[in-house]
């Protein structure tokens, strides 16, 4: 198993949990103020209200809103727990892969955080004003305003997620220099190799990185807008057909990364044709996600988690064109001797004789590498 052996690798492993530590405290703590702040019986019986107003559309709307608050801060709590878990594990990988490139993916990656903090402020804001005003009178859906106890947490997670982000890059810089090293001991000089196995890296990295923000706005799909705004149970256009695809792919498409990965490592051409072509309709349903928040009939259901799906879905856009791209350029690079510097099953690391495994290595994948390198 592996072990940071140096400053710079411990630094970076430690700011990353220490962060996570910080943020996950504050957001426990909104989270907690926020739940036992709520009403329950009030927020049910927003369904009897509804089936009682089926004919005024308007008012439907408003209840739907409300009804889709309660939910929402769980749901970031929830993205915020697992986008610090997987930054500390991909944190971990990265070390233990001497990956450069995904070093820099993870600070760029806080820094999608940082904006995803600020809009999450906004959010919670609009969905405790929401929840101030009760539908029907006499019965509030908070017990009180709590808007003054939790705004010092949610101002504290940017501010520590920012200053984080400076010393990561920081550490991140000293860590490009000592990396550079065991790479080219393992690739040797050969600079058309070592362009080689930078697009694989790079290709491995936005795999990670589009796990997450693939997952990201499933999660909230699913949980604040399609399962509280009546979305999954629209009978004029048959949306709950969309609701349901929506999570079946989920699983789909962990495995479809998984795959895409092995594919890479192993030079399957013909299947990388396929996942290629999955990439382009994964491009077009977020495309088609992002226009539809906007359109005049579906507004309204996107409404309480606009901003923050917005966002991941402009990320994931990127990401997936990115991807495409690095996904061609792997493609060109087969059979010109990469492979078996990937599936190389260790490397000898200097400092304490320890060993790292290279990309999504598999036990029985080791093959002997030539002792020079051969020029194309």
């Amino acid at each position: 198993m592996y072990r940071p052996n140096t400053l710079w690798s411990w630094s970076f492993l430690a700011l990353a949990f220490i962060q996570s530590c910080i943020v996950l405290a504050c957001e426990g703590y909104v989270f907690a103020r926020y739940q036992e702040n709520l009403i329950p019986n009030h927020i049910d019986a927003l369904s009897n209200l509804k089936e009682a107003n089926r004919q005024n559309q308007e008012f439907l709307y408003q209840i739907d809103f409300t009804q889709a608050q309660p939910r929402t801060i769980p749901t970031y709590l929830t993205l915020f727990i697992f986008a610090h878990v997987f930054l500390v594990v991909l944190c971990y990988d990265a070390l233990r892969l001497k990956n450069t490139i995904q070093v820099i993916g993870i600070c760029i990656f806080n820094l999608a955080m940082l904006v995803y903090a600020a809009i999450q402020m906004d959010q919670i804001r609009d969905a405790n004003d929401a929840l101030k005003k009760p539908l029907v009178e006499g019965q509030d859906l908070q017990k009180k305003e709590i808007w003054s106890d939790i705004k010092p947490f949610l101002i504290t997670i940017p501010c520590v997620i920012a200053l984080s982000s400076m010393i990561m890059f920081f550490v991140a810089w000293k860590l490009y220099d000592e990396f550079a090293w065991k790479i080219y001991k393992h690739i040797s000089a050969d600079l058309r190799m070592k362009k080689r196995y930078l697009t694989f890296q790079i290709f491995i990295a936005l795999l990670k990185f589009d796990f997450f923000f693939f997952v990201g706005f499933t999660i909230q799909f699913i949980v604040i807008v399609a399962a509280t705004s009546g979305y999954s149970e629209h009978e004029v256009d048959g949306r709950d057909y969309e609701f349901y695809v929506t999570i079946a792919a989920l699983p789909v498409t962990i495995l479809f990364l998984v795959l895409a990965a092995w594919c890479t490592r192993r030079e399957k051409l013909y299947p990388m044709y396929a996942a290629v072509t999955l990439f382009f309709a994964a491009l077009a349903y977020f495309i088609f996600k992002l226009v539809r928040m906007f359109q005049k009939d579906y507004e309204q259901s996107f409404k309480p988690a606009r901003r923050s799906l917005t966002t991941f879905a402009v990320i994931t856009i990127l990401l997936i064109v990115l991807t495409i791209g690095n996904a061609v350029a792997c493609m060109m690079n087969f059979n010109k001797g990469l492979k078996p510097h990937i599936t190389k099953r260790k490397v000898n690391d200097d400092d304490d004789k320890n060993s790292i495994s290279l990309e999504m290595t598999h036990p029985h994948s080791a093959q002997p590498v030539p002792s020079r390198m051969t020029i194309d």
